[in-house]
């Protein structure tokens, strides 16, 4: 039987590398390698464990792609399958297949009927471009903003990133947006202060 990787030939190990275990459940919700599809193009080069491995480094280290230890597949390599997943909504919609199981495991339903939204400022690196960066005169911190949008439970359902002098009034009509077509089963939705003024008749005329 033609499998999608082969065995890793690392002979250190990372505390984020993943386990036979969670390796086995994110397997079959990545997009199939064209060659396995029927696609035609070769059988890929670099074991796919290894390219969610090294992608899974990155995030954990907060590092640049360069910056991938030697013993991982190429930088380039990675990510251009991140990029490709990306392109894909391959990310998106592993997080959500991951998140309907989670809910299922604590007796909830699959789909999240309410949501909660928030944000928080970061410092951004001096290599990140001042174009995708801000001053958020509240927190005083120059860098970007994370708004996030998660269920109940606390699970991720998305995430928008704006630099940090946006509001989050403004950032908002994205956010739910997303959220909507993703969960369209949500019909509550918990905020704090910040989320107010001309947002919320928007959430009502627009989202119901």
């Amino acid at each position: 039987m033609a499998t999608t990787h082969r065995p890793s030939l690392r002979s250190r190990r990372y505390p984020s590398d993943m386990t036979d275990a969670q390796w086995a459940t994110i397997e079959p919700l990545l997009p199939k390698p064209g060659w396995l599809g029927g696609r035609g193009g070769r059988r890929a080069k670099h074991c796919r464990r290894e390219i969610v491995d090294a992608i899974l480094y990155v995030v954990d280290n907060g590092i640049t792609w360069r910056a991938l230890p030697a013993d991982f597949p190429p930088w380039s390599t990675v990510y251009k399958h991140f990029a490709a997943w990306e392109h894909h909504d391959a990310t998106q919609h592993l997080l959500d297949a991951l998140r309907d199981r989670a809910r299922l495991t604590e007796g909830r339903r699959a789909a999240p009927n309410a949501r909660m939204i928030d944000s928080a400022s970061v410092k951004a690196a001096d290599t990140v471009a001042s174009g995708s960066r801000g001053f958020d005169a509240g927190k005083k911190i120059n860098g970007r903003k994370r708004h996030i949008a998660v269920d109940t439970v606390g699970l991720l359902i998305c995430v928008l990133v704006t630099s940090a002098d946006v509001q989050d009034h403004t950032a908002a009509r994205n956010l739910l947006a997303r959220p909507r077509y993703l969960c369209p089963s949500v019909r509550h939705l918990w905020a704090d202060s910040g989320y107010t003024g001309t947002l919320i008749d928007w959430a009502r005329t627009h989202l119901r």
